[in-house]
């Protein structure tokens, strides 16, 4: 594993705490000797992420649609950054360019791109590790709603395993390092 994906929010949330965990694991990511791949953003939980990385001597790749790039949130200190034409190229570039995925606090568009990436690996378009951040609990609503989707039987239990979830950044990655993709549904 050479890089990982951060999928977070633009927003840095109601506490602290949120903007502590964006903190820590770009330090982690960048001690690790992992390289940050995420949507090239200076604002909210994606500056935060990135900055951190940074200051710690980590790599840092942003990939941002034009339209955000224009808007002046593109992040200018990355060690490099790629201008795409739209969101779904960007997403594109990122499963290109990652070996894994984590998604820390965020909105809509943190839970679209991690759930873009658990059918891609569930329709056998990549075999990379996905996870949750659940830094305080903040996914656990979520990761009750997948547990429900398995009982319900629209998943099955391999596909609903695909998704690690850890409270720790260091665990997480660990948990990336030791996964190993379920069979593909079809051959």
């Amino acid at each position: 594993m050479k890089s990982i994906c951060v999928f977070c929010g633009a927003r840095p949330g109601n506490d602290a705490k949120y903007l502590r965990t964006a903190e820590a694991t770009g330090v982690v990511i960048a001690q690790a000797g992992l390289t940050l791949v995420y949507g090239g953003g200076r604002v909210g939980l994606m500056g935060a992420v990135a900055d951190a990385a940074l200051k710690t001597g980590g790599k840092v790749i942003g990939i941002i649609p034009q339209f955000l790039a224009d808007k002046e949130v593109e992040h200018k200190g990355l060690t490099e950054i790629h201008v795409v034409p739209s969101m779904h190229a960007r997403k594109t570039m990122m499963e290109e360019l990652s070996d894994a995925f984590v998604a820390l606090p965020g909105g809509a568009g943190t839970l679209e791109e991690i759930f873009e990436q658990w059918t891609w690996g569930q329709l056998g378009i990549h075999t990379k590790p996905l996870g949750f951040l659940n830094a305080d609990g903040f996914y656990d609503p979520l990761i009750e709603m997948i547990r429900r989707m398995k009982s319900a039987e629209f998943i099955q239990d391999e596909l609903a395993d695909m998704v690690q979830v850890d409270d720790e950044i260091h665990s997480l990655l660990a948990r990336f390092r030791a996964y190993e993709a379920p069979q593909k549904r079809w051959t």
